[in-house]
């Protein structure tokens, strides 16, 4: 039987000027309106907390906030070669923020400074971790540009079963948090595309992006051996928070028929934050058949806040009112 040899294109690196021709102005605009695409690589669901960012007399290029555990996320871009100004640079930011990963995004990552990385990646504590990701502009024939990240240095396999070990040492609740909630986004992101996250964490909650600036759909163990299930107003101005909040309690009727149920709605008058919630009798302490059952729960309400309040959420994103 004859054969046809198959035909491919050339495979072009081309330089990110092409794409990006100034740094500050292009390129960190494209990569903060891009940064899902970043925590996708790095196991991370990154949301976009400002862009020069200021820490001290310095700013940062983008500061990110990871849903997965709630903690901020220091991304420093480059064009060209990583050099010891911006390694220096990275630290500062990371420490006057108390940030828990660092991420160094340039053209070509120099040999030393992969093995500080690296080094840091090893001596730090175990919540903090350092990245370098290449930026490439790839090219096939004569197509249109297309851009990939390439991970080059992250916390190895090793590294994270050594610290996933350590936490389940130091408290065997932790790691049955972190199971809870691994089969929880898990079931998320496979059955239901509601996430991208893919790491779950020692922690009694977690929260996933809503689309929405700092508005978040989050699943917790909370106090009294309650479940909790919630859409959570976390915006910086306390008053657009209330605003929002306020515009939703008014249609309270028709969204707890929307929803199914009766809701809990907690203004939280002496905090900046505000939630609308439903609650479980439960805790981490339950039987296997327990906390399954608490899953599906806390899977069906996650499901029924997104599709009742995303709505909502989008119109109160631009006039902080509710038609």
């Amino acid at each position: 039987m004859d054969s046809t040899l198959a035909t491919f294109g050339e495979l072009k690196t081309l330089n990110p000027r092409v794409a990006w021709p100034n740094e500050a102005r292009d390129f960190t605009p494209w990569l903060a309106a891009n940064i899902v695409s970043l925590g996708d690589v790095l196991d991370m669901q990154l949301e976009v907390t400002a862009t020069e960012a200021r820490v001290g007399d310095f700013y940062v290029d983008i500061l990110a906030r990871n849903l997965n555990n709630d903690r901020l996320v220091v991304v420093e871009n480059q064009f060209g070669s990583t050099n010891h100004d911006h390694l220096g640079k990275l630290i500062t930011y990371a420490a006057g923020l108390d940030a828990t990963a660092v991420v160094w995004v340039a053209e070509e990552i120099r040999e030393e400074h992969r093995e500080a990385l690296e080094w840091l990646n090893r001596h730090t504590d175990i919540e903090t971790n350092f990245f370098a990701v290449l930026v490439e502009v790839i090219q096939i024939d004569d197509s249109r540009p297309a851009f990939r990240f390439k991970p080059v240095v992250f916390p190895n396999e090793v590294q994270r079963a050594a610290r996933d070990s350590a936490e389940r040492e130091a408290s065997p609740r932790a790691e049955a948090y972190r199971r809870f909630f691994q089969a929880l986004i898990d079931e998320l992101r496979e059955k239901h595309h509601f996430t991208g996250a893919r790491l779950g964490q020692a922690q009694n909650w977690y929260s996933f992006s809503s689309g929405i600036g700092d508005v978040q759909y989050c699943a917790s163990f909370a106090q009294n051996g309650r479940v909790r299930a919630e859409v959570y107003l976390a915006l910086r101005e306390k008053e657009t928070n209330k605003a929002i909040f306020d515009g939703l309690l008014e249609h309270r009727h028709e969204i707890e028929e929307q929803f199914g149920e009766a809701l809990a709605w907690e203004r939280l008058d002496n905090r900046t934050a505000s939630r609308v919630a439903a609650y479980l009798p439960g805790t981490i302490d339950d039987s296997d058949e327990q906390l399954a059952m608490i899953r599906a729960w806390v899977v069906d309400r996650l499901l029924r806040f997104k599709r009742v309040f995303g709505p909502r959420l989008v119109q109160a994103k631009t006039s902080s009112k509710l038609l």
